[in-house]
């Protein structure tokens, strides 16, 4: 690999940095480096060019160094580089919290500003606490999460988060929180066509966790309207709306972590408006800036952000806040980048590509080792049959093959995950499956 770095050279030694979900030990004695994007493609230090079938990591729907997003954080820099939002405002961040409730599904109508989607998770959980004492019941302390969902890397998102092996480290997290069952399920969904047509009562596992726990002890429920990292499950058809329902009749908030689906991925603003059920709290993150300057958020309902308003004006609604919310810079690229969604239409896009993915993806059905095939808006996934001695393996290879022709997906598990820019091109989805294609039919050659 070391024959490969000949421009943009990392230094010779990569022990400093403790990178982020890698075992670091193995990719350090064969570093894998991009040094430039632009577009749908990566660059490496050698000019290898890669189609990026995940969009940086569900991040850059607009296709990665947007110039109207770039030209937007280079001017926000050479004028305000930073202000606090600690009592005092900066104008960006107001333009752009108005622009982004024009959006917005309605009834929400403000929108609370943080770094990451870990940090947005965080907040909207402590909101969801902080709502229930301000009307009167301080004592719902209870919060429900999902098996296989995650939330981010912080301890409340942590805690509601379903993937084991991202908890197994940290002990028992945050008290008082349960977890629904996940939605996958082979037996009578698997190859389906976006939605799957089976599973609304897989939701009914919360009236019975409730009984269980005691409703009134509960202040909400978090789930992704399509897990991402448990490996792109879609919601079963009526599944979002019965939880809503029973929400509701216990007044319990419902909150959707829209990271992922948020900002055109399943062809609308969010996947609330796209699937039809709302919500008491979005949060936000990743296509909020293209990727190009960390930001978060949680978009609040009416009915919780009123309750909360109801003390004295010179007092603090939320004890809450991070030294980044509404940085200068992140809001910049956010008003950009709704700019360019919206004058390119990229929501839109992605609801017109959406058959052709979806056909493009299912055609791999009958293809070695393919055990299911998952898709909704453009996001999809392709998941592979394990083996017992080597779990993961196959996927991991079939990665691999998909690089060497010029791919970059991410094998997650048995799982490969797809997410491309909302700019992909109908001849680009092609090029994505004939990768996996040559992935799979590779790992059979082998007999992995």
């Amino acid at each position: 690999m070391s024959d490969m770095i000949t421009i943009d050279a990392p230094p010779n030694d990569l022990e400093a940095y403790w990178m982020p979900m890698t075992p670091n030990r193995r990719f350090k004695k064969a570093p894998m480096f991009f040094s430039s994007a632009q577009g749908m493609h990566y660059a490496m230090p050698d000019g290898q060019r890669l189609l990026d079938a995940i969009a940086g990591l569900w991040c850059v729907n607009a296709g990665h160094c947007h110039p109207k997003v770039v030209e937007a954080i280079r001017a926000q820099a050479g004028k305000l580089d930073y202000a606090s939002s600690f009592g005092v405002g900066h104008p960006q961040a107001f333009h752009y919290t108005n622009r982004l409730m024009e959006i917005a599904p309605a009834g929400f109508n403000h929108v609370f500003l943080a770094g990451s989607g870990s940090e947005a998770v965080d907040t909207a959980l402590k909101i969801a606490l902080a709502y229930q004492r301000a009307r009167g019941e301080g004592h719902r302390q209870g919060l429900i999460g999902r098996q296989r969902s995650y939330h981010g890397m912080g301890f409340g998102g942590l805690s509601v988060s379903g993937i084991g092996w991202h908890r197994a480290q940290f002990g028992t997290l945050l008290p008082g929180v349960s977890h629904l069952p996940h939605t996958h399920d082979l037996a009578r969904n698997a190859f389906s066509r976006g939605e799957p047509a089976h599973g609304v009562d897989f939701a009914d596992a919360l009236d019975a966790l409730l009984a269980a726990c005691d409703p009134s002890t509960v202040a909400a429920v978090i789930v992704e309207p399509v897990a991402g990292a448990g490996g792109v499950l879609p919601p079963p058809k009526g599944y979002l709306q019965r939880l809503r329902d029973i929400c509701d009749r216990h007044g319990i908030l419902l909150i959707f972590d829209e990271v992922v689906t948020g900002f055109g991925r399943l062809g609308a603003p969010f996947a609330a408006q796209a699937l039809g059920v709302s919500p008491d709290l979005i949060t936000c993150a990743k296509g909020m800036t293209n990727g190009a300057v960390p930001m978060g958020g949680v978009l609040v309902r009416d009915l919780v952000f009123d309750a909360m308003a109801q003390g004295p004006e010179a007092g603090v609604e939320l004890a809450h806040g991070y030294t980044y919310s509404g940085h200068p810079l992140a809001c910049a690229a956010a008003l950009a980048t709704l700019s360019v969604y919206a004058e390119e239409g990229l929501f839109a896009r992605a609801a017109s590509l959406a058959p052709i993915w979806e056909d493009a993806l299912h055609s791999l059905r009958g293809a070695p080792h393919v055990r299911d095939i998952r898709n909704l808006g453009l996001l999809g996934a392709v998941e592979i049959e394990s083996t017992a001695d080597a779990p993961g393996a196959r996927a991991r290879k079939c990665a691999d093959v998909c690089f060497d022709h010029g791919v970059f997906v991410r094998a997650l598990g048995d799982t490969l995950v797809l997410s491309p820019p909302l700019i992909v091109e109908e001849s680009q989805i092609g090029q994505i499956r004939d990768a996996i294609a040559a992935g799979l039919k590779e790992v059979a050659r082998l007999g992995l």
